[in-house]
């Protein structure tokens, strides 16, 4: 069975991540998160295009809901919230007992 290909991001999309290689921005790796955030934030229609072929849709909605609160302005994070049709989130708090933060605890 062939190995997929490597991860490669399109050349007019590296302007946003220099001294990044694809292995840094490799989803499949734990580079998703900077990717997508970037992108969304920064890219232009061809890097948005590159995104949505790269990563499927509900994908980002997950991630949105997960780190978009945090990790995009709130103009494209109102946008994004509009276009995929969910909410940004801060991501999940891990709690202690009875709902207080485990430091604290």
């Amino acid at each position: 069975m062939p190995l997929p290909p490597p991860f490669q991001i399109p050349v007019d999309t590296r302007r946003l991540f220099p001294g990044l290689s694809d292995a840094d921005l490799d989803p499949a790796r734990g580079g998703g998160s900077l990717l997508i955030a970037r992108l969304l934030e920064d890219g232009d229609r061809h890097d948005l295009s590159w995104l949505c072929t790269a990563i499927p849709e509900a994908a980002l909605g997950d991630w949105l809901e997960r780190r978009g609160a945090r990790q995009l302005s709130r103009r494209s994070r109102a946008f994004w919230e509009a276009v995929l049709g969910r909410t940004a989130g801060i991501g999940t708090v891990v709690t202690g007992t009875a709902g207080v933060p485990p430091a604290l605890g």
